[in-house]
């Protein structure tokens, strides 16, 4: 019990340690929350072109650019894009937490493409054809009846990714950014206790996404029901 209790000390009261885990954390939401808005704007946009393109022929030398984008996004690991971005593209960016933000940004923009363009491909196309039949252009039919469907069948994806992207966060120390996962390994470094930093790390992931995977289930029913009416 005492190892414990003098473990415990080391690694979050003794010269303020506890202040690092806290930095850390903030950290690691701000880049989850913002890197989730880019990449559900960036892949709205890409998924909308790619679909708009198939069904119309058009924009077809934009469908290549999207195409290569999200096989890019998707068939490199997201550390090294991080670390190509901070140290090739945007140095001019000091910030590694920005840097952060916009590489699991736009990381993330190519997964959310492919979700969407799946719950835009799911509607049927009478909905289309419905909308056309009423005067709306192909864009206005995208904008008002295609999309407000697709998104709603697309919300448990998408909340699915955000978790995924919340646990992905833990590569940012390879850019100088302090998440939780980095501070647990400052601690462990400078106190030589492994035990509590890195356990405790793990548990508050834990609870974030068992709470984020409870709160994807209750909105998932909701939607059910909601169906169902």
């Amino acid at each position: 019990m005492a190892f414990l209790v003098e473990g415990f000390r080391r690694s979050f009261i003794e010269n303020d340690f506890y202040k690092i885990f806290i930095d850390g954390f903030v950290a690691t939401l701000t880049i989850a929350m913002f890197a989730v808005v880019i990449g559900v704007a960036i892949g709205i946009v890409l998924a909308v072109v790619k679909v708009y393109s198939y069904r119309t022929g058009k924009l077809k030398i934009a469908r290549f650019f999207v195409e290569m984008y999200v096989t890019v996004f998707r068939g490199t690991p997201v550390v090294v894009q991080l670390m190509i971005l901070y140290y090739l593209v945007l140095v001019n960016i000091k910030s590694g937490l920005t840097v952060a933000v916009i590489g699991f940004g736009l990381n993330s923009g190519a997964y959310v493409a492919e979700i969407v363009r799946a719950g835009i491909m799911s509607i049927d196309k009478g909905q289309s054809e419905a909308g056309r039949s009423l005067g709306l252009t192909e864009i206005m039919t995208m904008r008002h009846v295609i999309m407000p469907q697709a998104i709603k069948n697309t919300l448990p994806a998408l909340f699915n990714e955000f978790i995924t992207l919340l646990k992905e966060t833990s590569v940012a120390g390879y850019i100088t950014v302090i998440d939780l996962t980095k501070a647990a390994d400052l601690v462990r470094s400078r106190t030589m206790q492994p035990f509590f930093p890195l356990l405790s790390v793990a548990l508050i992931y834990l609870i974030l996404v068992v709470g984020l995977t409870a709160l994807q289930g209750a909105m998932e029913r909701k939607l059910q029901k909601s169906d169902r009416r």
